[in-house]
C-alpha cells in the first residue's frame, strides 16, 4: 500500500492512523504523495508538522509598527494572544501573509492593477474563530482587500500541473469579481485566456446556467469562472456550498484536464463537482500560467469581492485523489468553529451565550438573527438546529472598547450584531471605526433589576431593546415608537443564558 493511501485510511478510519495523522499536516501529506507544496498560507495554523516560523505580520494603526505572529508550538496554532497584546488600544491590519514552504512565497498587500485600485490589508480582528481548541483569527475580505506575490518561486507556468485548496466560508460571499486564491499573472493585468489557474469561491455565475444560488467552487482560468469545459455548470446537483467553513479545491494538469472539489471543512469528505477536459475555448489547452500568487482579487485586481480565508496551499505537480482526501480529513480534524474552551453562558470573551428576554409574557423569546436583522422569537428544545444557532452568540472583546463586548454570530463566522439607523443587524465586520463602534455594547445591571442591560458604545443613553419582535437600540422615551417608555426597563433587560448551540 502506498504511503498516501495508508495515511488517508488512517485519517478517515482512526485507530492506528491517528498518531500518524497528528504528525502529518497538509503539506506533509502532499509531499509524501510526490506533490510538495510551493505555497502554504494560513493565519490560523502551521501547515507543516515541523513549521515554527511566522504566520503573518501585523501593522498597527497607532504608530505603524509591525510585528509577526507565529505558532504556539511547532506544527501548532497561531499565537492569537500576541496579536491581542500588540493591537490593544488600537487597530491592526494583516500586512503580510507568510509562506510556510521553503519557497518563501510571502504575500504582501496587493498594489493597483488594471481593473482595481491599490488594496488595503484585512482588519486583523475581523474574523475570530476557534481552531484546534484555540481562539485564532481568519482573514475577512470586505472588498478592495487583497494580497499578491508577483515573482513567486516554483509555481506552475506554461502548462505545468498543479493543485491547490483553500478553507473559506460559505456565509461571507458576494457575486462580484473575484475572490480567488491561486496562480495569476505576473503583471497585474488580464494577459489572456489560460493565464490564470486559481480557485474562485462566490456567487457570480459567469457562464449561465448555474444550478442553485451558490456559492460555488469555480476555476478562474482568466476571462471566465469555469464550472466545466463548457463554462456553465454541467452538474445539476452542484447548487453551491453555504456551510460556515468550506474546503474548496482545484487541480489542473495544465494540458487537457482539470477538476473541482468542495466539502464541509467541519465534517465529511470532498465531493468532486467536475473532472474533465480543459475549457473548449481557445487558449486553455494547454494552459499558459504565469506563476504569480493572488489572494482575494482577480488576476487584474478586480477587487469587489468579499470572502473569508483560513488556510490554503499550492502544489508542484498534480495531487492524487488519496492525498486530497487525506488533506480534507486533516482539515476536519482542526475543528474550525468548534465550541470555545471558555465556559458558555457568560459574558467572558470567547463564551457562547443566548440572550433571553425578561419582559413578562415574553420570557420564552431570545434575541436572534433572521434575514440579516435581529429579532426575538420563541426558541425551545424542540426548535430547529438553525433557529438554535441563530439565537446563539459568541462573546468577543468590544471591537471599539475592550472593556465592553461585541456579539459574533455562531452560524456566520465574522458577522457581528451592530446597529444601523437604530435597528440591530447581523453584518460582517469591515474594520471601519464606525462598524466597531456600532457593534460594541457595554454591560450594565439590568434596568428592571434582572439580568443585564447593554448600552450602545456610541449612543450610551440607548440600550439593546426588543420591541414588536424586532431589536433596536432605544432610549427611555423619544420620538421613535421603539423608544416608548412603556415597559422600557423590562424590554432592555436580558438574561445571559446557556447557549442553545454551544
Amino acid at each position: 500500500m502506498g504511503a498516501t493511501a495508508a495515511l488517508v485510511l488512517g485519517l478517515l478510519a482512526g485507530g492506528t492512523g491517528t498518531s500518524q495523522a497528528a504528525a502529518s499536516l497538509p503539506c506533509d501529506i502532499y509531499a509524501a504523495a510526490g506533490t510538495p507544496c510551493v505555497a502554504a498560507h494560513s493565519t490560523t495554523r502551521a501547515l507543516y508538522a515541523s513549521f515554527n516560523g511566522p504566520l503573518y505580520q501585523l501593522k498597527r494603526a497607532s504608530d505603524s509598527a509591525v510585528t509577526d505572529v507565529g505558532t504556539l508550538t511547532a506544527g501548532g496554532y497561531a499565537d492569537a494572544a500576541r496579536q491581542d497584546s500588540f493591537c490593544a488600544g488600537t487597530t491592526c491590519v494583516i500586512n503580510v501573509i507568510y509562506d510556510q514552504s521553503p519557497r518563501h512565497n510571502h504575500m504582501p498587500i496587493e498594489p493597483a492593477g488594471t481593473a482595481g485600485p491599490a488594496n488595503s490589508g484585512v482588519p486583523a480582528d475581523a474574523l475570530p474563530v476557534t481552531a484546534g481548541g484555540h481562539q485564532v483569527y481568519g482573514a475577512s475580505f470586505s472588498g478592495r482587500m487583497g494580497y499578491r506575490h508577483t515573482a513567486a518561486s516554483g509555481v506552475a507556468v506554461n502548462g505545468q500541473p498543479e493543485g491547490m485548496y483553500m478553507v473559506t466560508s460559505g456565509t461571507h460571499v458576494n457575486g462580484l469579481c473575484c475572490f480567488d486564491y491561486g496562480n495569476a499573472e505576473v503583471r497585474i493585468a488580464d494577459t489572456g485566456n489560460g493565464h490564470m489557474d486559481a480557485i474562485n469561491f462566490g456567487t457570480e455565475c459567469w457562464f449561465p446556467p448555474c444550478s442553485g444560488s451558490g456559492p460555488w467552487v469555480q476555476a478562474d482560468l482568466e476571462n471566465g469562472l469555469f464550472q466545466s469545459d463548457s463554462g456553465y455548470s454541467e452538474n445539476p446537483s452542484n447548487t453551491g456550498n453555504s456551510a460556515p467553513f468550506v474546503t474548496a479545491l482545484l487541480k489542473n494538469n495544465g494540458q487537457n484536464h482539470f477538476a473541482l472539489k468542495d466539502g464541509n471543512a467541519q465534517s465529511g469528505r470532498l465531493t468532486t463537482q467536475y473532472a474533465g477536459p480543459e475549457p473548449s475555448r481557445p487558449g486553455y489547452s494547454p494552459m499558459h500560467q504565469e506563476g504569480s500568487i493572488v489572494l482575494g482579487t482577480g488576476g487584474d485586481n478586480s477587487n469587489g469581492s468579499i470572502g473569508s480565508f483560513f488556510e490554503g496551499v499550492m502544489t508542484s505537480g498534480l495531487p492524487t485523489d488519496a492525498a486530497d482526501d487525506a488533506v480534507q480529513a486533516n482539515v476536519v480534524s482542526v475543528g474550525y468553529g468548534a465550541p470555545s474552551p471558555v465556559a458558555g453562558g457568560t459574558l467572558d470573551a470567547g463564551s457562547t451565550t443566548s440572550l433571553r428576554a425578561t419582559t413578562p409574557g415574553y420570557t420564552d423569546r431570545y434575541a436572534r438573527h433572521q434575514a440579516n436583522s435581529a429579532v426575538t422569537s420563541v426558541v425551545s428544545s424542540g426548535s430547529s438546529a438553525l433557529d438554535k444557532g441563530d439565537a446563539s452568540w459568541i462573546v468577543r472583546r468590544g471591537l471599539a472598547n475592550a472593556s465592553c463586548v461585541s456579539f459574533e454570530s455562531r452560524n456566520y463566522p465574522g458577522d457581528f450584531l451592530r446597529h444601523y439607523d437604530y435597528q440591530l443587524l447581523r453584518q460582517p465586520m469591515d474594520g471601519t471605526a464606525v462598524f466597531r463602534a456600532d457593534a460594541t455594547f457595554c454591560p450594565r445591571t439590568g434596568k428592571n433589576g434582572q439580568g443585564t442591560s447593554f448600552a450602545s458604545y456610541n449612543y450610551p443613553d440607548r440600550f439593546i431593546r426588543h420591541y414588536e419582535n424586532k431589536v433596536y437600540i432605544a432610549s427611555n422615551g423619544g420620538s421613535n415608537p421603539f423608544d416608548s417608555a412603556t415597559s422600557w426597563a423590562d424590554d432592555v433587560s436580558w438574561r445571559v443564558s446557556t447557549p442553545w448551540t454551544p
